[in-house]
């Protein structure tokens, strides 16, 4: 038994110690345009039909999809276009807190974005945009609920979403692709580009069913959110980088314990509220003050209550 757990731990770290890819330091300036026709003309290059990794590039960089650009308004710019976007990540190459984690999914809202690792190894780098001020992202632990190819979301029946991974039951929130316009504004939710959603529906694991067929807790892929945006200065640190050589320093050294996500009541749809266990409640009740007690979030925050299914905002 000692030899087979040794033979376990041995395969966990010959797959952590996998060869990184080496990328070069790429640095970054940033541009501005008087104009709509300087932006234009800036931008054709970067039409996805005409050089899809500059596009692929660029978007990610600045988090929002081309028609969201702007005159006047800063726009990232690498000196160096290649194919793999991890080359660009906020988050490290590997990642020694989760080498025995099989899949695990990091998001930042303050950089707007999240990673994928297997075994501590980034696999996936990608652009999100989360949760604008009255309906934010909350940060802590999640794990991936279900999928659905194309939701139409529960709350309003205009929204879309293409390749939808459910992280929290109650809330509704999900990754999933849709607008991307360069900023926190979604409703709880973590959008998108499509070619990331797609590859992530595909990549990620729900949870796994005990021998009666129940479905264990948190035994999906775990999702950790490590930090909650500024909605006081709105600041887009992802603009603010001057290099790829930039990383996040502060991931928990073991993602696994970090604390369930504290999830204020007034984003439970009313109709779903008794669905929460009594043990938990109390967790709801009071997350909000203790969100604020633990200076996570601002006591003037102004929550919008989630309405009840299916009612248009």
């Amino acid at each position: 038994m000692l030899i087979f757990f040794f033979i376990i731990i041995l395969g966990f770290s010959a797959s952590f110690s996998q060869t990184q890819p080496s990328f070069p330091i790429i640095k970054y300036k940033v541009v501005k345009f008087d104009n709509y026709a300087k932006l234009n003309s800036f931008l054709r290059e970067f039409n996805p039909n005409v050089n899809k990794t500059k596009y692929r590039v660029l978007a990610t960089l600045n988090r929002k999809e081309l028609r969201f650009f702007r005159p006047k308004q800063p726009i990232i710019l690498p000196d160096t276009f290649l194919d793999d976007l991890r080359a660009y990540s906020v988050f490290p190459l590997e990642y020694p807190g989760a080498k025995l984690i099989p899949k695990l999914i990091v998001v930042s809202n303050v950089y707007q974005a999240y990673a994928c690792y297997e075994f501590g190894n980034l696999v996936r780098f990608a652009a999100a945009i989360t949760g604008k001020k009255s309906t934010p992202t909350y940060p802590g632990r999640y794990s991936l609920q279900w999928r659905e190819r194309l939701r139409i979301s529960s709350f309003n029946e205009s929204w879309i979403m293409p390749f939808t991974w459910n992280f929290h039951r109650l809330t509704g929130s999900a990754f999933h692709q849709f607008e991307m316009p360069g900023f926190p504004a979604s409703h709880m939710c973590i959008r998108q580009f499509h070619e990331d959603a797609e590859w992530l529906y595909n990549w990620g694991e729900g949870p796994k069913r005990d021998s009666t067929g129940k479905i264990i807790p948190m035994s999906g892929t775990p999702v950790i959110i490590i930090d909650f945006y500024d909605f006081v200065n709105f600041p887009k640190k992802w603009l603010e980088l001057e290099s790829n050589q930039q990383k996040i320093d502060y991931l928990p050294p073991d993602p696994m314990k970090v604390e369930e996500a504290l999830i204020p009541i007034e984003h439970i749809p009313p109709e779903l509220r008794s669905m929460i266990p009594k043990k938990e409640r109390i967790r709801y009740e009071t997350a909000f003050d203790t969100l604020v007690a633990r200076g996570v979030i601002p006591r003037g925050l102004r929550l919008r209550p989630s309405n009840s299914l299916k009612k248009k905002d």
